[in-house]
């Protein structure tokens, strides 16, 4: 996904070039709407190994805090220091250059060692001083970090790491300033909004305003002329797709579209941040 800064660099094969990284139209939410569900904070959220150990817990029952968003599920970049095999787990000391965290990978306790380490393929082996990337969720035990993997990779193209660094500062960036479109000059944002228009969209957003939506706001007709323009699967689009696309924040985004539910006009798909438009 391009976060409006020009990154095209991807997560899940990092191979480069092509847009759609791991942090897709799903990343977590600050809404209260994004709270009634796990959906948001269980994507995965590309990260430096600084950024996990400084994301903020107020107690061990609630959600990690990056940037202010909720995650758990996590990836990232960096060269293994140790491994430890235990019967139950294999233990990566990683450092990324901006700090060091283990990364536990539990184990069948009937593997042999060889299918542990996977010695018997032909495929990159994860070895000592070597690199590697890591899907996983942050866990706490006895007030030290560590990251639960569900996979562990060897990195063979040493541009990953670079990929990687740039997403993880596109992510950042974007929880923190926004969508590199918003006005951030106190311009209205509906100068914007053309830019991201084909003709056929000014012509329907002209028209959005007939029955029913003469009566919502022009935020909530500007976002009911995204819905119906802008492509999408049966499932309608996520909150932070309208909001990168119009320029708003997400709250802004949130505000319109309650009072298009409201109207009877859009509804919610997949999860409370996922809206289509109503037929008939």
């Amino acid at each position: 996904m391009n976060y409006g800064y020009d990154n095209q660099y991807t997560t899940y094969g990092a191979h480069g070039g092509a847009d759609g990284g791991g942090f897709v139209a799903g990343e977590p939410q600050s809404s209260p709407a994004a709270g009634r569900g796990g959906y948001g904070r269980d994507t995965v959220r590309p990260m430096t190994i600084k950024q996990i150990l400084d994301a903020e817990q107020p107690h061990p029952d609630a959600d990690f805090r990056c940037d202010g968003e909720p995650f758990s599920q996590v990836t990232f970049v960096g060269q293994i220091r140790s491994i430890s095999t235990q019967p139950t787990n294999i233990t990566y000391k990683i450092d990324d250059g901006t700090g060091l965290i283990e990364a536990k990978q539990w184990i069948d306790g009937e593997s042999t060692h060889a299918e542990k380490m996977d010695l018997d393929s032909n495929k990159p082996k994860l070895v000592e001083d070597g690199y590697c990337r890591v899907w996983g969720r942050l866990k706490a035990f006895n007030n030290k970090r560590h990251v639960g993997a569900h996979i562990i990779r060897p990195i063979t193209d040493y541009n990953e790491i670079n990929y990687h660094l740039l997403e993880a500062t596109a992510v950042h960036l974007f929880f923190t300033r926004g969508p590199a479109t918003a006005q951030s000059n106190g311009q209205q944002r509906d100068a914007v909004a053309p830019r991201m228009m084909g003709n056929g969209m000014r012509q329907d957003f002209a028209g959005a305003t007939d029955g029913q939506l003469s009566q919502c706001s022009p935020l909530a007709r500007r976002i009911f002329a995204t819905l119906k323009n802008t492509p999408q699967s049966n499932e309608g689009l996520h909150v932070q797709m309208i909001a990168a696309t119009m320029g708003l924040s997400t709250s802004e985004v949130y505000k319109g579209a309650e009072e298009l539910v409201a109207a009877g006009k859009i509804f919610t798909t997949v999860d409370d941040n996922t809206w289509a438009i109503l037929d008939g």
